[in-house]
C-alpha cells in the first residue's frame, strides 16, 4: 500500500501535536489535565482507562493509560457542518495521559481538526482555518498550566 502523503514530511505542527510531562501519580495527573482543559473551554463526554481494558482483555500488563475525550460543543457543531459530517468519525478530541514510569505521567494530544484537513476529511477553506485556529488556541491554553 502506498500512502497518498509522505508521513516523514509531516511535522508536529501539521498535526497540532502537544505534550507535557507531569511529575505526580496517575490519578492526580488525570485530574490536573481535566481541570486545565475544562478551564480552557472543553468538556469530557467520554473517558475511559484504556490500560484497564487491555489488561483485562488481552493480559497486556500495561501501566495506566487514560483517554479523556475532550469536546467543545459549539465548535464541534460548526466542524460537523463545515466537514459535511465527516469529522464525526474522529470525535471526540483525544487527550491521553499515560504513565511513563511511576510518578511521571505524559500528556499527549493531536489535533483532529488539523489531521482531518490533511487527509481530506475537512475542507481547506477559511471556515475550517478558523476552526483550526480556535481549537488550537484552546488547546494551547489547556497545555500552558500543564507545562508550569
Amino acid at each position: 500500500m502506498t500512502l497518498p502523503i509522505d508521513p516523514s514530511a509531516i511535522g508536529s505542527e501539521d498535526i497540532g501535536e502537544e505534550e507535557a510531562t507531569l511529575e505526580m501519580d496517575h490519578e492526580a495527573a488525570v485530574e490536573r489535565v481535566r481541570e486545565a482543559f475544562t478551564d480552557a473551554g472543553f468538556g469530557f463526554p467520554v473517558e475511559f482507562v484504556a490500560s484497564d481494558l487491555l489488561n483485562e482483555k488481552v493480559d497486556a500488563d500495561r501501566d495506566p493509560i487514560t483517554m479523556l475525550g475532550a469536546c467543545n460543543p459549539a465548535i464541534a457543531d460548526r466542524a460537523l457542518d463545515a466537514s459535511d459530517m465527516k469529522i464525526s468519525g474522529m470525535f471526540p478530541c483525544g487527550v491521553i495521559v499515560y504513565e511513563r514510569e511511576p510518578g511521571v505521567q505524559q500528556v499527549y494530544h493531536v489535533s483532529i481538526m488539523r489531521i482531518a484537513r490533511l487527509v481530506g476529511m475537512a475542507p481547506d477553506d477559511d471556515e475550517w482555518a478558523d476552526i483550526v485556529a480556535e481549537t488550537g488556541e484552546m488547546v494551547e491554553a489547556a497545555f500552558e498550566p500543564l507545562r508550569d
